[in-house]
């Protein structure tokens, strides 16, 4: 079977189960995250290193078999890269405390290199594409310049790590033993998360074409789902443990989805429109 034929199958694998995958996941890993935090779960159901790491797969699944066809031998050079950066500051931050603050890890996350998780990626780099797909989308024409477009899409990956740290903190997922005055995470954490969004934004925007990566996002209806997720699993914990402000910035992303037509299949039965307007 051939690369075309094992994307094919892949995505109407996903389109076939869009609401499973970005809606009852995440509900059901919100449930679970939080029965784990306050206790009613057991072991080993609590906190299960291989449900976290499963859930968070099955969630990225759009958005990884959105991308899959455009990754060429350029896109796997400085997607290795990135992936080695986001190990590298990891790997600082867990054992200096630089450039997000000191901290250390709560929940077991999976198995571990050196005391960072091997899932790393996953968590992270996702995130990043989330951001530069949708602000692709929000911004239009606008777009095109690549230094509006970089600051827009580095300040929507912190905006969503303002979703992001209040509720894994809450959960216990990692710690700052000095506290912080954002639900107990200290702003050196966003200084630290400019500095990695910053070189993220910049190396997916070298690893992709940005006219393909529109054209395959205004026509793939489901590859900004896994944002979906993020608002409900994220939104939702963060509801739970009363950090509204967290909760009002995932809203702001649920509005940024709405307004683009994000979660439905209407896009794929309207008339093909002009790409030339977005560059």
């Amino acid at each position: 079977m051939d690369r075309r034929a094992v994307e094919a199958r892949l995505e109407r694998l996903v389109r076939e189960n869009r609401f499973t995958i970005s809606v009852f996941f995440p509900l059901n890993g919100a449930v679970l995250l939080v029965a784990s935090a306050v206790g009613l779960l057991p072991p080993p159901l609590a906190f299960n290193p291989f449900l976290i790491l499963f859930g968070t797969l099955v969630m990225r699944s759009p958005l990884v078999v959105g991308v899959l066809p455009l990754v060429d031998r350029k896109a796997v050079l400085a997607l290795s890269a990135l992936v080695a950066y986001s190990y590298g500051i990891e790997f600082l931050g867990v054992h200096t405390g630089v450039p997000y603050g000191e901290f250390f890890y709560g929940v077991d996350l999976g198995p571990t290199l050196l005391g960072v998780p091997l899932g790393l990626p996953v968590f992270f780099i996702p995130l990043v594409m989330n951001a530069y797909l949708l602000v692709s989308l929000l911004l239009g024409e606008r777009a095109a310049s690549r230094p509006v477009r970089l600051v827009s899409v580095i300040a929507a990956v912190l905006a969503m790590d303002l979703v992001l740290d209040p509720g894994a903190v809450a959960l216990g997922f990692w710690v700052y033993p000095d506290g912080g005055v954002y639900y107990g995470v200290p702003l050196s954490n966003y200084a630290g998360w400019v500095l990695s969004a910053t070189v993220a934004v910049v190396a997916l925007d070298v690893a992709f074409s940005r006219r393909a990566l529109l054209e395959r996002l205004l026509y793939t209806e489901f590859m900004l789902d896994d944002l979906v997720s993020f608002v409900i699993l994220w939104g939702g914990i963060n509801a739970w443990f009363g950090n509204w402000a967290a909760v009002g910035v995932a809203a702001a992303f649920g509005a940024g989805l709405v307004r683009t037509d994000r979660f439905d299949s209407r896009l794929l039965r309207v008339p093909r429109p002009r790409l030339d307007r977005f560059w």
